[in-house]
């Protein structure tokens, strides 16, 4: 049956909506901006609160008879070859919780790639999976792990023949990818399903210059975050389903138990109207998003202390398999500072945000809604922190551990850490003791203690210098660091 890709069916449903003048004696209690503060009103426009209707008995009927948001994600199920797709108001930490949920159960075990997102580690947490982690590829002379291969996948399978599945993350948000096609292979080989945290790939199924897209590659269930790549709002993510290793009853199942009964129009919108931009205009927008990329590298590779991280950085034997180019890392190391203090003075100087930060890098990411002028005042700001560098103090120092001192055991499992008894002790005291929390620098997310890990010094070194000098821990029960939440039943 021919697919209509002008057609946008949220989008088209809440149009439709106002046209009608429906009179709503529903939830929101907003009533179409009626009701709204007139300061919030001034704020963010009535079109936000026109948009803001229920999902069940607003945008569609109560039985969602005209199939509104059906309608729209078979829409973009077709716009990216897989054979389901579920629009989620969560982001994708609820879209990669669902996923865990419909593979494996509690006290079963799962692969997983240990450089997974936060919202991967609250998944073992809520639903007691049994993780085995699978080991990334360290890069020790750039400090960064890129996801694991196919073999350790394989080893792993070997050596815990009952696990129910795999989880891999690609890209990571530095932009390296793994070969997802050798990955599911080996999966498939065992009928079992692999998941793919593609969150940072939305834009990936709209160009073939850019790496094999997780479905394409044969993976089972692909988690892809709208709003990150893409040009959806926060919070809009879709995953994808396709061949019969998980029915799409059990997954949509699974969603529902986490997702909200109050799911957000204005998201929902979002989604749909992204994915008729992507399936009319994909590959030229996407073009142009590599083109000026590939500019803005050349000229910040230009600036003296600054060196982009590109393919020849990333990919390697033993390294990673692909490269997203749009991630556009950057290297400040030689400036004598670090990507703390970098990312706050172009913030507080030049009112430019980066992404991605850490002990030696920041990130800038360039989507297809960067043109010349957004490049022209990245590099302009660039350039001068080149020149404020100098004067900048020099700022404290991050105890980067080795691959090796990084990597934990797992003593406990995350769900029954997290929940047991703890207690509070001073970080100076706590190596050695099980951690009762998790710990993530933020962004990119990566836990680097997980509930039911065991802590040692290299690693609490890490943290504290970190958070000396201005690493984001968000989830840290202690907001200083001064104490560690530990479990209480042992004692080192």
């Amino acid at each position: 049956m021919a697919v209509d890709h002008t057609e946008a069916p949220v989008l088209e449903a809440l149009v439709e909506f106002r046209q009608a003048g429906r009179l709503s004696f529903t939830p929101p209690g907003h009533k179409q901006a009626r009701g709204a503060d007139p300061a919030v009103r001034d704020a963010l426009g009535d079109a936000v609160f026109f948009g803001d209707v229920l999902a069940s008995g607003g945008l569609d009927d109560r039985l969602m008879r005209d199939r509104v948001l059906q309608r729209a994600e078979e829409l973009l199920a077709d716009a990216v070859h897989a054979e389901h797709t579920f629009f989620t108001t969560c982001g994708s930490s609820l879209s990669v919780k669902a996923a865990m949920l419909a593979v494996a159960g509690p006290h079963e075990k799962l692969l997983i790639g240990r450089d997974a997102h936060k919202s991967v580690v609250s998944g073992l947490v809520l639903s007691g999976i049994e993780p085995v982690w699978v080991e990334p590829r360290w890069d020790a002379e750039r400090a960064i792990a890129h996801p694991p291969s196919a073999d350790e996948f394989e080893a792993a399978f070997r050596a815990h023949p009952d696990a129910k599945g795999a989880l891999i993350t690609s890209p990571t948000p530095y932009g390296a990818c793994a070969d997802l096609r050798a990955v599911a292979g080996v999966c498939h080989q065992r009928g079992l399903p692999l998941i793919v945290d593609e969150a940072w790939g939305a834009h990936l199924p709209f160009h073939p210059d850019l790496p094999t897209w997780a479905m394409d590659a044969g993976a089972d269930i692909c988690v892809t975050s709208i709003h990150k790549m893409g040009s959806g709002l926060e919070q809009g993510s879709v995953f994808h389903l396709q061949g019969d290793l998980v029915p799409p009853q059990l997954l949509k199942m699974r969603a529902d138990l986490l997702g909200t009964t109050s799911p957000s129009v204005l998201i929902y919108a979002g989604l749909d109207g992204w994915r008729r931009q992507m399936a009319l205009h994909g590959h030229a927008l996407t073009d142009r998003a590599l083109q000026l990329a590939a500019d803005v590298r050349s000229a910040i590779e230009d600036m003296d202390g600054l060196h982009v991280n590109d393919r020849a950085d990333f990919c390697a034997p033993g390294l990673a398999d692909d490269f997203d180019p749009l991630p556009v890392i950057i290297d400040i190391s030689q400036l004598g500072t670090t990507g703390y203090q970098a990312a706050d003075w172009l913030r507080e100087h030049r009112g430019i945000d980066a992404h991605l930060t850490d002990h030696r890098r920041i990130g800038a990411q360039i989507t297809h809604g960067d043109d010349e002028e957004t490049a022209k005042e990245l590099l302009s700001a660039l350039k001068d922190l080149t020149h404020a560098a100098p004067d900048l103090p020099a700022g404290p120092r991050v105890d980067v551990p080795q691959p090796a001192e990084l990597r934990l055991e797992q003593a406990q499992l995350p769900r029954d850490a997290f929940f047991g008894p703890a207690e509070d002790v001073p970080v100076h005291q706590a190596a050695g003791r099980i951690a009762a929390e998790m710990i993530t620098p933020y962004p990119p997310g990566i836990p680097a203690v997980l509930p039911g890990e065991r802590l040692t010094e290299p690693l609490l070194r890490y943290l504290t210098s970190g958070h000396t000098a201005g690493m984001n821990l968000p989830d840290a029960a202690s907001t200083d660091l001064s104490t560690i939440r530990v479990t209480a039943a042992e004692r080192a």
